[in-house]
């Protein structure tokens, strides 16, 4: 893969998971807080659900740039990526671990309304979706 196309590639992932974070934060912010948590579970669930698939469309885009094969199978499992995070980028591992956590699973499967645990969630997507960002400009 050229320089040109692993950009275009990351910079295709990086908007579309911007996208779908802008869409997350505009459900959560129909679910108002009362005190420590929020009150509309249905809004916290597809925020939740939606934050997730921001971070896993910025997971394939980067995996993709480095060349990871895409696996067989049409969905692709949580191991898919802790594995080759693993080996790539452990800090990154640590994020998505997090994010899957209270996103996926705290969040948009079980329900949670805390607001310091899904907001932990939100900033584990942020900084993956960060980490993915093409280059302004074209390295010297």
């Amino acid at each position: 893969m050229t320089i040109e196309e692993q950009k275009a590639v990351l910079t295709k992932g990086y908007t579309e998971a911007n996208r779908y974070m802008d869409n997350a934060n505009d459900v959560l912010a129909k679910s108002k807080k009362d005190g420590s948590y929020y009150a509309a579970p249905k809004y916290v669930r597809m925020a939740c659900g939606t934050a997730y698939n921001g971070v896993l469309i910025a997971l394939d885009a980067w995996l993709a740039q480095k060349g990871v094969p895409v696996p067989k199978k049409k969905r692709k499992s949580i191991e898919y990526y802790e594995s080759n995070l693993a080996v790539l980028d452990k800090k990154m591992l640590t994020y998505l671990n997090t994010a899957y956590r209270a996103l996926h699973l705290d969040g948009y499967y079980d329900g949670e309304t805390n607001v310091k645990l899904i907001s932990s969630g939100f900033d584990a997507a942020y900084y993956i979706i960060e980490r993915i960002k093409p280059f302004s400009h074209e390295p010297a």
